[in-house]
């Protein structure tokens, strides 16, 4: 089946995190994409009931798209540990609680590992574009690495902090933005994405 390419023109990035929805833009920036956020327009978060990230990723994009009439970007991401069967996983907000408080996710993260010496991790991003038609184009990228305790840096957000990418020295918390977005799972899933349908 034919990837469909987006052609430029408005693109909503289905989120109300002020900070993604800039750094999308500056990404898409040269593909002549004009980025509106879903907050800017009035679209309400849909509930994520998707049993995966990819499921997530497609029911907000095919939400925002269907609501605004426009290409929609979405994305679902989180953090997958070995040893807890893939937990935090699509929950991984979820473990943050309602105030979002991630210091309080990452302990319990700690908690849940115990003793485990196993403390292999991941970061898993899905993107997803779709446009008004239902149409969806999905990439995936991941990012290996291990938990480590105590957390380490203020750099980065949510679980960034205790997750070391494999052969790093320095946690996502620990590094400078540029280094992170470098290695990344968003930036992982962006290149297959723009490639794809932007390139």
């Amino acid at each position: 089946m034919t990837i469909r390419r987006f052609e430029g023109g408005r693109l909503v990035i289905a989120s109300h995190n002020a900070g993604k929805v800039r750094e999308i833009g500056e990404l898409l920036a040269p593909f002549g994409a004009e980025v509106v956020s879903a907050a800017t327009l009035g679209l309400e978060e849909p509930e994520e009931t998707g049993d995966s990230f990819v499921a997530n990723a497609e029911l907000k994009a095919r939400a925002a798209a269907l609501a605004s009439g426009l290409a929609c970007l979405a994305d679902d991401s989180g953090l997958a540990v070995e040893s807890l069967s893939g937990a935090p996983g699509i929950y991984s907000a979820r473990w943050a609680g309602p105030n979002k408080d991630f210091a309080r996710a990452m302990a319990k993260v700690q908690s849940a590992l115990g003793e485990e010496k196993d403390r292999r991790a991941r970061f898993v991003c899905a993107l997803s574009l779709a446009w008004p038609d239902g149409h969806c184009e999905t990439f995936e990228g991941v990012v290996e690495g291990e938990i480590v305790w105590p957390a380490r840096g203020s750099q980065g957000f949510g679980y960034d902090p205790i997750f070391l990418p494999a052969g790093g020295t320095l946690t996502f918390g620990e590094m400078e933005p540029e280094a992170k977005h470098a290695i990344s799972h968003r930036a992982d899933a962006f290149r297959k994405l723009v490639a794809a349908c932007f390139g």
